[in-house]
Formats: structure tokens, sequence, C-alpha cells
């Protein structure tokens, strides 16, 4: 019996029950184990999660000159950057990797711009600027620093829909994405079901452990019982 019909339902069971943490621990149960992004990416507000599908982005540094290109998307302000963010679907997160740290991949305007296309967020393997713009629209965006220096003549989005890396861990379209001020998890899609089910067994057997901890239970008592802890 499935847990859910759709993302809807799924995103509601996270929401209500499940956090980072719990979700890491049965994935390494699953031998999923490299499956963190680098702990160095944080939400420019605490108080947001991170929880969709990843709608890739790639970056890409640029150095401009006036010598003749033989690329025509080098003279495409931003390159495909506003066709990425036209092209995001509700439930869907911006995740932008490629470029090197000299300018800001995301903004105000384009959280403004994707919030109402019904995205849950953005990852952004660089910088955000307009951070007090974005933590007021409350939406979530997940970076590794802020720095106000432009994209516009440094870095262009080549490409969109298509398969990143960050530190390692492999994010297609559609990947789901579950993070929160401790880390950000990749979950793979055909272990999405699984790892579902045994972390809500693992978060509701962690309340019987908790109760049992409380009322006086010893922790080797507590591990032996109910092999959580």
């Amino acid at each position: 019996m499935r847990l859910y019909a759709d993302d809807a339902e799924m995103y509601r069971l996270f929401d209500t029950e499940l956090f980072v943490a719990v979700v890491g621990d049965v994935m390494d149960t699953l031998g999923l184990q490299h499956q963190f992004l680098p702990p160095v990416f944080k939400p420019i507000d605490e108080k947001t999660r991170l929880l969709g599908r990843a709608m890739p982005v790639l970056e890409s540094d640029i150095f401009p000159s006036n010598e003749p290109t033989r690329n025509p998307l080098m003279t495409k302000p931003f390159g495909l950057m506003f066709e990425a963010l036209d092209d995001l679907k509700p439930g869907e997160i911006y995740v932008a990797s490629g470029a090197s740290p000299r300018y800001a991949l995301w903004g105000e305007l384009m959280s403004t711009r994707a919030k109402i296309l019904g995205v849950r967020g953005a990852l952004v393997d660089g910088f955000v600027r307009d951070t007090d713009g974005i933590k007021a629209l409350e939406f979530p965006c997940f970076c590794t620093g802020y720095y106000a220096q432009d994209q516009g003549v440094r870095g262009k989005v080549v490409d969109y829909r298509c398969a990143l890396e960050i530190g390692g861990v492999r994010i297609e379209p559609g990947t789901l994405l579950f993070g929160d001020k401790e880390g950000v998890l990749v979950i793979p899609r055909q272990a999405e079901e699984e790892v579902v089910r045994l972390a809500l067994e693992k978060v509701r057997g962690e309340r019987l452990v908790a109760k049992a901890i409380r009322e006086g239970m010893s922790a080797v008592e507590a591990y032996k019982t109910f092999g959580i802890m």
C-alpha cells in the first residue's frame, strides 16, 4: 500500500513529521551514505526548510572582450537565466551550480518571480544577494554565502533541466531535495518511497524512546528495547 498518492501528500508527511537528521539516518541504513550536500549550504533564514523537486541550472563564468565570439549565447545578457526562471513549475526548486564564487547567482526579483510560479525554493552553489528582501518574501533560499556583486558581466546560464553534481552528489531533474539549517539531502527517485516509509517508522519510534527515557529507562535499555537512539 502506498504511503501517499502524489507529491502534495508526500510534502505533507515531510512537513508534519519528518526532519533532515532522521531522513539522513535511514538513508545510511539503505546504503545511501553520500547524499548530503557539503555543510557549507545554509538557509538565509534558519526558520525555512527546503523541500521539492530539483530544476537544475548550469552556470558558467564569462570574461567579456572586444574579440568576436563563436558562441551566440555570449551576446545574450545573463545567457538563458530568464528562460530557466520562467520555465520553473510548481513544486520545483531552482538549483544552480557551475560558477566560481565571483558573483551572486540569486536575488530578490528572481525570488519574487519564482514564488508567483509556485516554486518551493532555490539552492545555489554560490552566493545570494538581496537577502533582506528574500527573507521578507519568506522564500526558502539556501546558498554558501552572501555577496552583492552582480552576475551580469561575469556569468551566464548556459543550460537548464540538465544533470548537475554538487560536492560529488548527482542531482537529476526532478530529484527530491530536503533541507534545513542542519543540511541538505538529495534523495534519489528510486528510493523515495522506502526512505519516507523508514523515516516515518523511525521518527514515530523515537517518540516512544523519548517517553521511555523521560520515565527513567537507561540509554542502554532503550536501545536494546527499541533499536533506536
